[in-house]
This record gives C-alpha cells, sequence and structure tokens, in this order.
C-alpha cells in the first residue's frame, strides 16, 4: 500500500503511552484483542490464545518506533477516508460528511459509549462519533489469524468509517432501536447486515482511494480479502474448536464478508451497499 508521504488527519487523539502491559510477541493487549472475538460471537475461543507467554507489566513505557509508525499509518489512512467520504456522501447520499475523531489507545480507555478494553478490539462509538483503535491489534491480525499486511490493517480502520457513515445516514441509530425490540436471533441478524454494509463501504473507501492516490499495490486488495476471511464468522468459531451456528453470527460469514467487501470495492455506489434492502428489510 502507498501511503508514505502523504497528508494525515488532524482528528487523530493518541492516547497511548500512558500504561501498557505486553505479553510475548503480541501483547497482553493482543490477548484481549483475541477474547474480544469470543466476547463478539458467545463463544470460548482460548485455544487461538494458548502458547503466548506473559510478560511484565510496563507502566507509563515510551512509545517504541513501531508504534509510532503505526499513528503515522493509520493517521494517513483516516485523512483518506476524509477525502473519500467527504466527496462521496454528499454526491451519493445528499449528506454533509462530519469527520470522526480517532482514537489511539493502550488497554483501556474511556468512551461516549462506557469504558472498554483492548477486549472489544476495534469499535465506533456513534455516542461520540470516534473510533477507537488499540495498534496491537494489527499485530494479532498478522500472528495470530493469518491476516497481515497494510492494506489489511487499513481495511480494518475503512471498515470502522464504515459505521460512522452508518450513523451519519441514520442507519445505525434504526438498527440499534431495532435489535432492541425483537428476539436474539432477529438481532444477530440485523448486526450481520449492518456488519456487512460497513465492509461493502470500506470496499468504496479502497476504489476511491485507489482512484484518488494511486494506493493499491500489488496484493493489496488480496490482503484485504484475507482479513475479511479471517473475521468471519464461521473461520471464529471454527478456529475456537467449534461447529459455525449461523444462528449465532453477529458479523457474517467469510464469504458474506468478502462479497460485500468487494462488492463496495467493484461499484464504488453506497446504493449497491444495501444489505438491509437485499435481506427484504
Amino acid at each position: 500500500m502507498r501511503w508514505r508521504g502523504r497528508r494525515g488527519s488532524g482528528n487523530i487523539e493518541d492516547r497511548r503511552g500512558m500504561g501498557r502491559t505486553r505479553a510475548g510477541g503480541v501483547g497482553v493487549v493482543g490477548v484481549l484483542a483475541v477474547l474480544a472475538v469470543g466476547y463478539f460471537f458467545g463463544i470460548d475461543i482460548t485455544p487461538l490464545v494458548q502458547g503466548l507467554d506473559q510478560g511484565q507489566p510496563q507502566q507509563g513505557a515510551p512509545l517504541s518506533e513501531a508504534d509510532q509508525q503505526y499513528g503515522e499509518f493509520v493517521s494517513v489512512v483516516l485523512a483518506d477516508t476524509e477525502e473519500v467520504w467527504g466527496a462521496t456522501l454528499p454526491e451519493q447520499a445528499g449528506i454533509d460528511y462530519a469527520e470522526p475523531t480517532l482514537v489511539l489507545f493502550s488497554g483501556v480507555v474511556q468512551s461516549a459509549c462506557g469504558g472498554a478494553s483492548a477486549a472489544m478490539g476495534p469499535f465506533y462509538c456513534p455516542g461520540d462519533r470516534k473510533v477507537y483503535l488499540d495498534t496491537d491489534f494489527f499485530d494479532l491480525m498478522a500472528q495470530r489469524m493469518g491476516a497481515g499486511g497494510d492494506f489489511a490493517a487499513a481495511y480494518v480502520i475503512a471498515h470502522e468509517v464504515g459505521h460512522h457513515v452508518q450513523n451519519l445516514t441514520g442507519v445505525l441509530g434504526e438498527v440499534n432501536a431495532m435489535r432492541s425490540r425483537v428476539s436474539e436471533a432477529d438481532s444477530n441478524a440485523l448486526s450481520v447486515l449492518t456488519e456487512l454494509q460497513a465492509d461493502c463501504y470500506a470496499g468504496i473507501w479502497a476504489r476511491q482511494a485507489n482512484e484518488r492516490f494511486g494506493t493499491l499495490e500489488e496484493g493489496d486488495l488480496a490482503e484485504a480479502m484475507g482479513a475479511a476471511e479471517a473475521v468471519g464468522d464461521d473461520v471464529i468459531q471454527a478456529s475456537a474448536g467449534h461447529t459455525p451456528m449461523p444462528d449465532s453470527f453477529t458479523h457474517g460469514s467469510a464469504a458474506q464478508r468478502q462479497e460485500w467487501l468487494m462488492r463496495g470495492f467493484r461499484s464504488g455506489q453506497m446504493a449497491q451497499c444495501d444489505t438491509f434492502a437485499e435481506a427484504g428489510l
């Protein structure tokens, strides 16, 4: 992915270096991020974290060179999303784009949605319109999920920004209200549709960023597809030693996530990302 030397976003809030604990090559933060999959999908995935050695706490440790580079990378990707959605949302939805803030944190963080830890993985909080990210998650993707690469990491950021777009269009609020009134199975199904639409929006970003900045290098799209596969509900459940159970899916199968990512990439159109209409809603 070509990202160096380009504009970084001014909407980065860096809360790292306020205390973190590492373990092995991934870190305790990484272990917690793995456990996040179990949190979101309602399964025990401890087999995925067996073999990681526990380390000693390092409170207030300065940011490493790798941490600093991650910060620069995230800033450029966020700036790209600002450029893309600043033009695309008014053109295709008639809505002005309000740029979100991206909070970089280590271990634990406070948001308008409440306290959270890296165990939740990257997330978007509609209450304060902020994306929250512990960059150790990128190491986790590479080392424990087989989904490394800078464009795979960019896909994660673009997906969370996709939730911000949903918030601006009103979809996120409507879905959350509906989920509070339906059964658990129906709530899960609505969650899947929401996540797949965010994947589709990430695909739109990938297409537009490449057209505007020449972002893509050979193999980048394969990295994003690999990341979409790695976070599919069926892959996660199977990796944890469980038989995939579609009724419990909250983010979509690997095939679904790849399909909607590519639908956004190929079309570049928000109208082609209406997962709800396709489901008959």
